[in-house]
């Protein structure tokens, strides 16, 4: 696919994706999921280590593009939306860690993005809104995001009142991980994303896999599941390795 909406780059074992419609705020259309969506899938079958999400302009996003849902009948919307359900459920799903590196207002579908992924650092000046419970048209989607990110009471303030809140308090419920001065937003997220890429990538995707897997299961459910899990990756050459580094008193040396 070429890319129109937005670039995917790889910087040494790390993969790029940036939104670059600026002058739409980086609104996504259809168009522009579709290339979000192509664009994870790609990462999730290479070789880089975690991905980064950031956008051009003074504006992370503005969620929907309007202008393209305008005319849309309820075939054409259902279609619309689903693409946006999949990039969101993509982000989770390759095995690569995701940071999003947010600047200025993350709004309604843009918000949904920074609560898809599974890390997220913002600038002082980095504020978060899903603006439907002011509206006519409920956030119900971004509200799937945000309810597993925030906590139910945090996220039904957000989606009822249709309140932005800014980056610290964005912090304090969970949304993000980390509040820096826009001049060091760059230096931060990649600080982050390489702390959380260390060690066995192959053990990284089990782990980010099976953690999203259980998060919403029952306590019982959860464990047996859990417990299965480590004990088959307990066998991989990378656990291995790592239990026979620990016993040597030496660094282990992941394939």
């Amino acid at each position: 696919m070429d890319y129109k909406h937005i670039t995917l780059e790889t910087d040494g074992d790390l993969a790029l994706v940036t939104m670059r419609r600026p002058e739409q705020r980086n609104a996504l259309s259809e168009a522009h999921l579709r290339e979000l969506l192509d664009a994870f899938r790609r990462i999730g079958d290479g070789r880089a280590r975690g991905a980064i999400l950031a956008a051009e302009g003074p504006v992370f996003s503005a969620g929907h593009d309007f202008s393209d849902m305008a005319d849309r009948d309820l075939s054409e919307m259902r279609k619309l939306l689903g693409v946006c359900a999949e990039v969101m459920k993509m982000i989770q799903a390759v095995p690569q860690p995701v940071i999003a590196q947010v600047q200025g207002l993350a709004t309604a579908a843009g918000c949904q993005l920074v609560a898809a992924c599974d890390l997220a650092v913002a600038s002082e000046t980095a504020r978060f809104q899903v603006p439907g419970g002011i509206g006519g048209w409920f956030c119900t989607t971004p509200g799937v995001a945000l309810v597993r990110a925030v906590g139910r009471k945090h996220a039904l303030e957000m989606l009822l009142t249709g309140d932005p809140i800014d980056a610290p308090t964005a912090m304090a419920w969970g949304l993000v991980n980390r509040v820096v001065p826009e001049g060091q937003l760059e230096k931060e997220t990649r600080a982050l994303l390489g702390r959380a890429t260390r060690g066995s990538a192959l053990s990284k995707g089990i782990g980010k896999r099976a953690f999203y897997r259980q998060v919403d299961m029952e306590l019982g459910a959860a464990y047996n599941y859990a417990t299965e899990v480590m004990a088959e990756s307990s066998q991989t050459d990378d656990a291995r390795e790592n239990v026979r580094a620990f016993l040597e008193k030496r660094k282990p040396r992941f394939k």
